[in-house]
């Protein structure tokens, strides 16, 4: 679940970044995915760290 979320947030939060630069749509793609990878990331080493405390 965390992964998902961050996922979208990511991308949100990449696209919205480039747009402030004055990127143009591949700018974009290029930002909103780097950000979504970045945040899943999070999300999975989030996930494992809860799963390891209540496991």
């Amino acid at each position: 679940m965390y992964v998902l979320a961050g996922i979208v947030i990511g991308a949100i939060l990449g696209d919205w970044r480039a747009r402030k630069r004055g990127g143009n749509g591949l700018d974009r793609a290029q930002y909103a995915a780097v950000h979504a990878i970045a945040l899943a990331l999070v999300g999975i080493f989030i996930t494992i760290v809860i799963n390891r405390v209540w496991a």
